[in-house]
Parts: structure tokens; C-alpha cells; sequence
């Protein structure tokens, strides 16, 4: 049975067709990629996942349960978290601050409880910021846990907003172009993070433009233009895939 399942998806804005009817799914650990030119829809599809965007057709499943209707927040607490493409963090707050905000999705405690600094609360406090604490060590940012997010680094930004992601506690979590502005040495770094959160029981699915990261570490690889499925596989097969050469890899394949 598959993790998350999408079928038939389709988005119009306007009288642009962002998503046609595409249909896959992701199993449960598995890394699987979704990539295709720029504006083929692929940030729009993990839209309609999160909920940020709502499908003029189609549906989300996860775990067979239907998403279509649920607001953003409840979408997260069933287990599915994201980064973005445009890194959103808070700057003003310490990296420690940002990881603890991720983790409050999962609290109990009620508004009047948390204002009163009711017993209950200040235990579930103290629980949030061990687990905050927990995340930071295992995306070695411990360094860093009283730094304002704004004096991070672009990579260290980049592991910060994947520490408040997993601090949601997810099964699967969608990274949007999590390669994005880092050099090699960042990008294989990134690679190898990938690798242990699936380790960790976390199912992966990235939209990523490094060619050579999704090659390596992929198990299955979707593809699509102009908003529409045109392949899906293991990375070799995609890789002599003629109609994905065509519409996208060429020259990226060669030189990954």
C-alpha cells in the first residue's frame, strides 16, 4: 500500500494548466524525486500535497485517507511536513526558537494553559525543548543553537528549515530544491543528511535541479512537463528515457 498517492491531480490558474491530471505514487521509505524543467509545475504539486493549493480535480491520499479539504495545519499533524523553495524562517528568533516552533504542532496544551504557564504546559515545554535540542544534534547545528537565523549561513538556513520540518515529527517530508546555492561539498553533505533521514523511518520526496544529487540518490525519479507526467522510474531507466532527454536532462545528464 502506498505512503501518499496522488491521482488524476490537476490545477488551473487563470487559464494556465499548472497540473494535468498526474498520477503517482511514494511508498513508505522510499527517496523518490520529482523533477522537470523550471514552471512545470513541480512546487505546485507539492502545493496540493501541503494544502497551500487546492486541485480543480483530483485527489491527495495519504495512507489511503483523502486530503482533499483539509486545512494546512491538520495536513502536518497527519505526518507530512515541507521545506520551501525560498527559505522561511523566523530570523529574529534563535535556531533553537525555530525548531521549538515546528515542534509545537505537536502540543496538547491549550491557549489558556499555555498563557498561565499552567503545570502541564511547562512540562510539555520542557519535553519540546529536549526534542528541539535532539533534532539540532542530528543536522549538526549544535554550533549554533543560540544564533539568530538570520546570521546563519545559507547551508546552515538550509539545515534549519529541514530541523524545524523534521521536528513536526513527519512520515514523509517534501524538500523543495533543498540544493539550491550550495557549493559540492554542501550538496553531498545534503545527500548523505537525505540518506540518514530515510534511515531514521522518514520517507523522502525532493523537486531538486542537481541532476547528479537525484541520480545518486533516488530510488524512483518522476518526471514532468508543461504539467504532465512524461516518465517514471529508477534513475537509469529515466536517464535513457528519449522523451525526457528531450523535454529536460540532455545536456544536465551529461554534465551531472
Amino acid at each position: 500500500m502506498s505512503l501518499l498517492r496522488i491521482e488524476k491531480l490537476k490545477k488551473i490558474f487563470g487559464g494556465l494548466v499548472a497540473v494535468d491530471e498526474v498520477n503517482f505514487a511514494i511508498y513508505e521509505g522510499q527517496i523518490k524525486a520529482l523533477i522537470g524543467p523550471n514552471g512545470a509545475g513541480k512546487t505546485t504539486i507539492f502545493n496540493l500535497i501541503t494544502g497551500v493549493d487546492r486541485p480543480n480535480s483530483g485527489n491527495v491520499f495519504f495512507k489511503e485517507h483523502s486530503l482533499g479539504g483539509l486545512k494546512i495545519h491538520r495536513i502536518a499533524q497527519l505526518g507530512i511536513s515541507r521545506t520551501f523553495q525560498n527559505i522561511q524562517l523566523f530570523g529574529e528568533m534563535t535556531v533553537l526558537e525555530n525548531v521549538m516552533v515546528g515542534r509545537h504542532s505537536r502540543t496538547r496544551g491549550d491557549m489558556f494553559a499555555s498563557a498561565f504557564r499552567l503545570p502541564p504546559v511547562g512540562k510539555e515545554e520542557k519535553t519540546i525543548r529536549e526534542d528541539a535540542y535532539e533534532i539540532i544534534r542530528f543536522l549538526s547545528l549544535t554550533s549554533r543553537t543560540n544564533e539568530l537565523a538570520r546570521n546563519l549561513s545559507h547551508g546552515e538556513r538550509r539545515l534549519l528549515e529541514i530541523a524545524r520540518a523534521l521536528a513536526t515529527e513527519p512520515e514523509i517530508i517534501l524538500l523543495d530544491e533543498p540544493a539550491a546555492g550550495l557549493n559540492d561539498r554542501g550538496t553531498e553533505e545534503l545527500g548523505e543528511l537525505i540518506y540518514k533521514i530515510r534511515d531514521k523511518g522518514i520517507t523522502v520526496f525532493l523537486v531538486e535541479h542537481n541532476m547528479g544529487l537525484v541520480m545518486e540518490i533516488s530510488d524512483e525519479v518522476v518526471v514532468i512537463d508543461h504539467g504532465k507526467k512524461i516518465a517514471e522510474g529508477p534513475p537509469l531507466l529515466i536517464q535513457e528515457d528519449e522523451q525526457v532527454i528531450e523535454a529536460y536532462l540532455g545536456k544536465e545528464i551529461e554534465d551531472a
